[in-house]
């Protein structure tokens, strides 16, 4: 775990042994890979320190040197409307947060006027923390999805995060309930997902969409309601990608009615049941789970 501290505007990182002879240049560039046009901003304004010191961008660093970057200096944003949605922050440090996204709930507006989704919710919670004003969301739930959502909570931290979900090391892990007894306790579907052209919303299996891959694995039969509890991970992120790869097996997941499921409850049952990553600052392992959100309860029967 690395060495830091928060001082005002500055991240200050304690340089680890990893780090000896390793210049800020190729720190930024190679091992966080930043944003060039950040990077540059910092070089330029000279913000960037060496123990107290302007920065030498090109001299190599050492064991036990004090680094200062200026990434709190966040530039001015329009945050979507505060909304007090008494949203449920399942992690949070400087960098990111996690929240638990309820049913019925978009992760973030599609126009200005709305705000009842989880953006807006975790917004509220940034300004009567008296925070920066910036919050991204690193990826999206469907509305009717519950589970954990990744914030970032500063552009370079939020860069990182970007590319760490399209490398796929962020792991999220999702449980559902699907239709009737599955033959295989685990498996793995393997079906590229496109746009079904007769329905605005919907995607579906399809031999020129996109790449997805889905592992599953069975966690209990429940012979009453005919449903069995899967937990997947996913080796991509397609839209639906869940919802569309057990309907194409013909398991399709219960409440779903968009892809052929039965109206056993009143949305998917597709929760995100935890989110497991390096951080991207302190390097530490986190493995962050979100609560069950239902009333009456669905994945508890």
């Amino acid at each position: 775990m690395l060495n830091n501290k928060r001082n005002q505007d500055n991240l200050v990182i304690t340089a680890p042994q990893k780090w000896n002879e390793l210049t800020i240049e190729k720190l930024m560039k190679d091992y966080w890979k930043a944003p060039k046009k950040l990077v540059h901003e910092w070089r330029m304004s000279k913000k960037v320190t060496i123990n107290g010191e302007t920065a030498q961008w090109t001299k190599p660093l050492q064991e036990g040197d004090s680094l200062g970057i200026p990434v709190f200096e966040c530039p001015l944003t329009d945050l979507p409307v505060p909304n007090d949605l008494q949203i449920d922050i399942l992690y949070e440090d400087d960098h990111l947060l996690v929240a638990n996204k309820r049913a019925g709930m978009d992760t973030h507006p599609t126009n200005p006027k709305q705000t009842n989704t989880l953006l807006n919710g975790v917004a509220y919670h940034v300004a009567i923390t008296n925070q920066k004003p910036f919050i991204k969301h690193i990826h999206r739930l469907d509305k009717d999805t519950t589970g954990a959502v990744l914030f970032a909570k500063n552009p370079f931290v939020g860069a990182i995060l970007d590319r760490m979900l399209e490398d796929r090391t962020i792991t999220r892990t999702y449980v559902a309930l699907v239709e009737g007894k599955m033959n295989s306790e685990q498996g793995c579907i393997d079906a590229k997902i496109g746009r079904d052209r007769h329905h605005a919303t919907r995607r579906r299996a399809s031999l020129t969409g996109q790449t997805a891959i889905t592992h599953y694995k069975v966690l209990k039969f429940f012979p009453k309601k005919n449903v069995t509890m899967v937990s997947c991970t996913l080796d991509s992120g397609r839209t639906h990608q869940i919802r569309v790869h057990f309907s194409h097996i013909q398991h399709p997941l219960a409440g779903d009615t968009l892809y052929g499921g039965k109206k056993t409850y009143h949305r998917q049952a597709l929760h995100a049941r935890k989110i497991e990553f390096i951080h991207p600052i302190t390097e530490e392992k986190l493995c962050i789970p979100a609560p069950y959100l239902d009333e009456p309860p669905i994945f508890t029967i």
